[in-house]
């Protein structure tokens, strides 16, 4: 009976080869098959459909009743499992990585339509990682799609040749050399789209080949794709087609040429599936969902970072978020260089009138770094890294005639150096820079052993003949070519090398471009991704004022794939799905013409955690908030309902204090301007809004500290004292005058000191159900009073004694989450631009030249 079923069962995954789900059982049905026989073949199938659906990873938030049809890769599969056997050649584990990759390509197919359906217009979003083998899923996701029928693939690889070409080699590569009887190409290595005389050639009955169709998001290009397309239709009602928008976030998203070309080419398909890739989701979560564009109303995936990724937050580090305890927030690696303000105006014109006559200057940083990645490619050679490509990019500017003004330095910088090989005062300043780079980041940390100068030393000559100067932008016919052996090359660049494009053996950066958005300032790190051999080596020179946008940056990030999990766990749609962007003083979220359907936001405070981390070191200001707290005790002794003395622990808790006297310390308490989320007006305006509906209107206030009577004393008010704590500030190379950047106030078990009952165990999402439960309506004050001086712990390379004129006094708030909708604060939090230099992206390339 067993072998009758599964020989059932057999044909009806043939079946499935024709027909959808729905209709495979239907024809069970015709075919005579029982109706016992019939429900047990598909509890079998949605069992194994259900294996893909609830995988842990990736997560993802999906459309309400879209089913998922697919199981998995079948025995007779030919694409799958070519590149599985690629993978496995180039080193890669079946576990995790192969399986890893398997699952989340497994759950983004199981999403699409199945391509029999008569019609469909899907649309789906994946948000991964910058670097993080984006192309590799999106590969096996088209692999896969084509192992269930799938016809055409359209893959828009960026606005760049160089993006483009290097897509479709690994596409090449990875699907059609494996199986070359099953692919046919429309476009090749080098060019792009050209129209086809005979359409029935490629999408006719007769002929059974896949379509490949890799193109830059280029008017001209995509235009023709449209028409030719539109020439086709009488082929193409049998064409299930999917269109994958590689870096979905540039160029596709409100722009008047390429989005509506983008929808033309899915008007002419009535079988496609649209699926948007990108590291920076901000421009597409903030498209109007209900407005005809490609909002991913379908679903989106958020993609696991993989192990041993190099990610804004592990070099950068970033701020606390709500559940993090202050010891637990990395600060990030010790691979970052400061450029000084002063140099900038060096190696990047400062107007645009500057541009013509510039001449670079090779600053001391300059000249460090590039001698940096002469040693750290010697190294490598020293190790036998298995890539054997090295190279150095140096981005200072979207102008291409800036960009070639550095050739002839930097040219003169290593013809010198060839010659000073012989001289000891230049081999004993290249010993003393290894030296000091290597006890900085210790290869120990990562896994390596240390290289020691004595084995660079030989290996410099060679690197030295090896390394050229290559100027790659949109006006430059040398281009970095990593197809034809081995290079080592210090890239000059701008947006072609900014987007996409996979820079191999990227060890070293020099970036003092300044731009404007999130995520034009995400995809410009290039240096994030595998570093497999050499981890321990890179390094990243940039000004203080860049590095502390990346580290903003990192927290956004986290911020926001936390709230896409969030979103996911609670099984909401991409339709009503939105995150929370945290905004900066300089930094808009994204370009201007992106956030029209985001301009008009609102502020809310329910269930959030604020702190500040930013303050002035100078006396006055300092002393102002040390009188509003004292003011805020006093005022609490004299109205709260009952006082909890912890002092024995560093603690103190007024209960039931009234919310009139909370509003009255946000008023004169100061939060540092680089701080827009603690706006003392917006959140005073959210309490008492909350306070019209009956919550807020009674507060507990806290002074979190330590033990008194240890030399560290704070007097809040008579009979209130208490001990300093330490909080110790970044350690910056150019630190600015009369400012400190704690990172991290509050710790989890602080968010918890009103509640009853031991809480030092319980999880973010746990004191938040306790609150709920114990004070749903109070909210919680927490003051902070910190030592001047705050000595790091000599374990925290990156940190620095506060040193501030006087003691800081930190604030902490806690929202409890409202019983209903959320009182929200209207405005949009706007950066003020007006005195930042900024650079936008040139999207001329998107027009009408092909040869970009």
């Amino acid at each position: 009976m067993t072998n009758d079923f599964d020989e059932m069962y057999d044909t009806f995954k043939a079946l499935l080869e024709s027909f959808p789900p729905p209709e495979a059982v239907k024809r069970l049905e015709q075919f005579g098959v029982g109706h016992e026989i019939v429900e047990q073949i598909r509890e079998r199938h949605e069992r194994h459909a259900l294996l893909i659906k609830e995988l842990e990873e990736p997560q993802a938030v999906v459309r309400d009743n879209r089913i998922t049809w697919y199981t998995g890769p079948q025995p007779k599969d030919k694409c799958w499992p070519a590149i599985v056997d690629l993978l496995r050649q180039d080193g890669w584990p079946d576990k995790p990585a192969i399986t890893s990759l398997d699952d989340s390509s497994s759950r983004v197919v199981s999403l699409l339509n199945h391509p029999k359906e008569r019609s469909f217009a899907t649309r789906g979003l994946v948000v991964g990682h910058v670097q993080s083998g984006k192309t590799t899923n999106f590969t096996s996701v088209m692999a896969k799609a084509a192992d269930r029928g799938y016809k055409l693939f359209i893959v828009l690889a960026g606005i760049h040749n160089g993006l483009r070409r290097q897509t479709q080699a690994r596409l090449v590569q990875q699907l059609v050399e494996p199986n070359p009887s099953l692919w046919s190409q429309l476009t090749g290595l080098d060019h792009d789209f050209t129209p086809q005389e005979n359409p029935a050639s490629y999408f006719g009955n007769k002929n059974k080949t896949h379509v490949l169709c890799v193109v830059k998001k280029n008017a001209s290009v995509l235009r023709k794709l449209a028409k030719w397309l539109d020439k086709a239709s009488d082929y193409l009602a049998d064409c299930p087609a999917l269109i994958i928008d590689d870096e979905a976030d540039q160029a596709t998203v409100a722009t008047k040429s390429i989005n509506p070309l983008i929808l033309n080419i899915m008007s002419t398909l009535p079988r496609s599936a649209y699926v948007g890739y990108t590291a920076s989701p901000f421009a597409n979560l903030l498209i109007d969902p209900s407005a005809e564009n490609l909002y991913p109303k379908d679903f989106v995936v958020s993609l696991p970072k993989p192990p041993g990724h190099f990610g804004t937050e592990v070099l950068f580090g970033r701020y606390a978020l709500d559940g993090d305890a202050p010891d637990s927030v990395d600060d990030g690696y010790d691979m970052i260089r400061s450029v000084p303000d002063e140099d900038v105006a060096a190696v990047r014109p400062g107007t645009r009138a500057e541009v013509d006559g510039f001449e670079p200057t090779i600053t001391d940083t300059l000249r460090r770094a590039v001698e940096y990645f002469w040693m750290v490619t010697a190294a490598r050679r020293v190790r036998g890294v298995k890539n054997p490509h090295n190279t150095m990019l140096i981005h200072t500017s979207v102008n291409t005639a800036v960009h070639n003004s550095f050739r002839r330095p930097l040219e003169h910088l290593r013809d010198r150096a060839m010659r000073s090989l012989g001289d000891p005062a230049f081999i004993s300043r290249l010993r003393h820079l290894w030296e000091e780079e290597s006890l900085r980041v210790p290869s120990e940390d990562f896994g390596e052993s240390k290289v020691p100068f004595d084995q660079i030393e030989p290996a410099l000559q060679a690197v030295l003949q090896n390394c050229r100067v290559i100027m790659d932008n949109s006006a430059s016919e040398d281009r970095l070519d990593y197809e034809n052996g081995p290079i080592v090359a210090i890239a000059v660049g701008g947006n072609t090398l900014s987007r996409g494009l996979t820079l191999e053996g990227l060890s070293v950066s020099y970036f003092v471009r300044a731009v404007s958005a999130y995520d034009t300032l995400l995809q410009m790190g290039r240096w994030f991704g595998f570093r497999n051999g050499y981890a321990d080596l890179p390094r990243i020179w940039m000004t203080d004022e860049l590095a502390e946008w990346f580290r903003h940056l990192a927290t956004v990030e986290t911020e926001m794939r936390r709230d896409i999990d969030v979103y996911m766990t609670e099984s909401e749609s991409p339709l009503t799905f939105a995150v929370r962007l945290r905004t900066h003083p300089a930094l808009r979220v994204t370009a201007a013409a992106k956030m029209r359907a985001a301009v008009t936001a609102a502020s809310s405070y329910g269930g959030m955690r604020v702190q500040t981390h930013f303050f002035h070191t100078n006396a006055k200001w300092l002393q102002r908030n040390i009188d509003a707290a004292r003011t805020l005790i006093a005022a609490s002794c004299e109205n709260m309902t009952q006082l909890d003395d912890r002092s024995f622990d560093g603690r103190y808790i007024f209960r039931g204090v009234p919310h009139s006297i909370v509003t009255d310390f946000l008023s004169q308490y100061q939060f540092h301007e680089k701080s827009p989320e603690n706006d003392a007006g917006l959140i005073g305006g959210y309490i008492r809004k909350r306070v019209a509906t009956g919550s807020l209107r009674r507060w507990n206030i806290a002074i979190v500290g330590t033990p008194k009577g240890k030399g560290q004393d704070f007097d809040f008010a008579p009979k209130v004292t208490i001990g300093r704590v330490n909080r110790a500030r970044l350690d910056l190379s150019n630190p600015e005058p009369d400012f400190a950047d704690i990172k991290t106030l509050m710790s989890r078990r602080d968010a918890a000191v009103d509640l009853a009952g031991d809480t030092a165990k319980l999880t973010e999402k746990e004191i938040a159900t306790e609150r709920r439960k114990q004070l749903p309506d109070t909210g919680l004050l927490v003051l902070y009073p910190i030592d001047k001086i705050s000595a790091p712990n000599p374990s925290k390379k990156l940190r620095a004694p506060l040193d501030a004129q006087e003691h800081v006094l930190g604030v902490g708030l806690v929202f409890p989450t409202p019983r209903d909708r959320d009182s929200e604060v209207a405005g949009y939090i706007a950066a003020d631009l007006s005195k930042v230099k900024i650079e936008e992206e040139d999207y001329s390339l998107l027009l009408d030249s092909e040869d970009a």
